[in-house]
């Protein structure tokens, strides 16, 4: 474990890279050891730090893919409209990458969606339009509903659809993986990856496949989500699971599934910021805890963990002991024995 000594002194490059432009910064996102995580020590844990996007998420990477694809074929023009279902962070990334290719965009959202994230796609010049009504319960098929009827009012409209559209994948084996292969070639022995509509864990899976790489890709995914076979339930951690199969997630499979409870994501990022510093999302905290929940099998092995977005986001839900206890039924300091951590003294 690092005390931090090894750092004083030292002198960091004052000439980063200067961007062609905001979108230019997607992608070469960091990776950051993580010694202190885990219960032991001979485990090679490295995160890759999606957060640093541009746009605050690995959604960032698939938005800008979308768009700059429909672009090129002609699919989508200048001063036409975007429309998408999102809870958030694709809603962001795509907001932000058609702000700058001057496209209007509209965010189809449900009442699940967090203040802060509708709040940041309106400044990025988004319009927000918010169903209040769920489909025989299920808030995605009433959005995605309204983003058909949105389309159908409007000739120059356009859906990338991140659910089914290939494109999706398309730009995690060309961004997120390679850049991960690149730091680590031929040396990961398990890759980490929540799933939603499965967009990150596909791209990443067949990029190594016709790498010829032995990973093993670990599908990360909540308990309540329809994901492979999964029974539908009730879910409160954004960024994970799926309530309907969406289309790119039929007939997928990894080589191992873990499944995580809301409290066990929440955890998670407890223990993240305790032992690391390091303010991770919902999802994040769940990933972690499913490297966690498997270290005994990871001994003496090189472990990556895709760590979508920051806790910065969550700091009304995750992060917030009050929504904690009334939205999952846990106190801090059941939280916290979760977490393997000491409950503060009272």
């Amino acid at each position: 474990m690092h005390d931090g000594s090894e750092n004083v002194g030292q002198v960091f490059s004052p000439a980063p890279r200067i961007a062609g432009n905001l979108l230019d910064l997607v992608g070469q996102t960091p990776m950051v050891q993580l010694d202190r995580y885990l219960d032991i020590a001979d485990v090679n844990l490295i995160a890759k730090v999606e957060a640093l996007n541009p746009g605050g998420s690995a959604k960032d990477r698939p938005a800008r893919y979308m768009i700059e694809q429909a672009l090129a074929d002609g699919r989508l023009s200048p001063g036409d409209t975007v429309v998408e279902s999102s809870s958030g962070n694709m809603g962001i990334g795509l907001a932000q990458t058609c702000a700058y290719y001057g496209l209007k965009f509209i965010c189809v959202v449900d009442p699940n969606a967090q203040s802060q994230n509708v709040a940041i796609i309106r400044a990025l010049g988004g319009q927000i339009e918010l169903v209040e009504d769920a489909i025989n319960g299920d808030f995605l098929a009433a959005r995605l509903e309204r983003v058909a009827e949105l389309l159908g009012a409007s000739t120059n409209s356009f859906w990338p659809n991140q659910y089914a559209h290939t494109d999706n994948p398309a730009s995690h084996e060309a961004g997120t993986i390679a850049e991960i292969d690149a730091a680590l070639p031929d040396q990961i022995d398990y890759l980490f990856v929540a799933c939603s509509s499965t967009g990150t864990a596909r791209g990443c899976r067949d990029y190594l496949r016709r790498m010829g790489r032995a990973t093993k890709v670990v599908a990360v995914d909540a308990m309540g989500s329809t994901l492979f076979d999964g029974v539908a339930g009730p879910r409160k951690i954004s960024g994970m699971g799926a309530g309907r199969l969406p289309e790119l997630a039929r007939g997928q499979s990894f080589d191992e599934l873990v499944r995580v409870a809301d409290i066990t994501c929440v955890a998670g990022c407890r223990r993240a910021v305790a032992r690391e510093g390091f303010l991770v999302g919902g999802s994040g905290g769940g990933v972690l805890e499913a490297v966690r929940s498997m270290q005994d099998d990871l001994r003496g092995k090189t472990a990556v963990a895709i760590i979508h977005d920051s806790g910065a986001r969550y700091l009304g839900t995750v992060f917030d002991a009050d929504w904690v206890q009334r939205e999952l039924g846990a106190s801090e300091a059941d939280v916290l024995r979760l977490a393997g951590l000491e409950a503060p003294p009272t």
